[in-house]
């Protein structure tokens, strides 16, 4: 067994222990949550140095791509090869077994499934005034099998307090009402349910620092919910932005449109890793 392959299981027997030792209440909460959209939050998940550590490791903004538009400004990285090797064993621990039946367990979802490909997951990165408008995440995977059903994110900012922004907000009643902040506090994890009502954001980034924040979407064959139909990822403006938001349900529509048109895309999407080992 190889040096890697160790440290990638012990990072998921300590997130399994973690979510072992507050299953009951993690089960509690999502159901509680479960209408409209389901989530839990995990603190003091992993050990304190090693969250530090990857802390330390994580890419520049300088060394990943920038995604700037009316719906978005974040950088991203997914490339994994390309930095610290555990990074890329963090990011995998979530995708082993003895975590992926855990919280399938918790969220009471059979036959959930992982994704090596890393398709819009990988590592997020939000500086000073940069932010994520409410939106509801594309349907499926990158090859349209499965549907996307859960967004698990891991932030470890050390320090980061609710006044610095940056902070992930649920809109369980929809984008015209007040959302549900959620801190994004370092060694804190996030699980939330994704489905055609669970619009969420994040807010723009007042600290001068940056939030840095490991994503992984788990997959299933069939949706959350029965009335689930494919969707591209959907934008919407804050309640304040009303001229925003038109453009953004337009720009939807468009979107939307194009993909009925040609299934595939109209051109590829390259958030994707590839596993120069595979």
């Amino acid at each position: 067994m190889t040096h890697l392959s160790e440290s990638r299981k012990q990072i998921s027997e300590w997130i399994a222990d973690s979510l072992q030792q507050k299953k009951n209440a993690l089960q509690e909460q999502f159901r509680t949550t479960s209408n409209p959209i389901g989530y839990v939050v995990v603190d003091n998940l992993l050990p304190t140095d090693f969250v530090k550590r990857i802390h330390r490791i994580f890419p520049s903004t300088e060394h990943t791509e920038e995604k700037k538009s009316i719906r978005e400004n974040k950088y991203i990285a997914y490339q994994m090869n390309r930095f610290d090797e555990v990074l890329e064993e963090l990011i995998y621990a979530f995708q082993e077994p003895n975590v992926l039946s855990l919280i399938a367990e918790i969220c009471e979802i059979e036959h959930l499934e992982a994704d090596v490909n890393l398709y819009a997951g990988g590592l997020s990165l939000m500086k000073q005034d940069n932010f994520l408008n409410p939106h509801l995440d594309n349907s499926h995977d990158k090859d349209l099998n499965r549907w996307r059903v859960l967004n698990l994110l891991f932030y470890v900012t050390p320090d980061w307090k609710l006044e610095d922004g940056g902070n992930l907000e649920l809109w369980p009643n929809g984008v015209k009402a007040d959302p549900v902040t959620i801190v994004s506090k370092f060694n804190r994890l996030v699980i939330m349910a994704t489905h055609q009502k669970s619009w969420h954001s994040v807010s723009k980034v007042v600290a001068d620092n940056v939030r840095c924040c490991v994503s992984n979407y788990y997959f299933s064959r069939e949706p959350l919910l029965e009335s689930d139909r494919f969707h591209v990822t959907t934008f919407r403006g804050r309640p304040e932005e009303k001229s925003k938001d038109v453009v953004l349900r337009l720009d939807s529509m468009l979107r939307g449109g194009l993909r009925k048109l040609f299934k595939k895309g109209v051109r590829k999407n390259k958030h994707e890793y590839k596993n120069p080992k595979k």
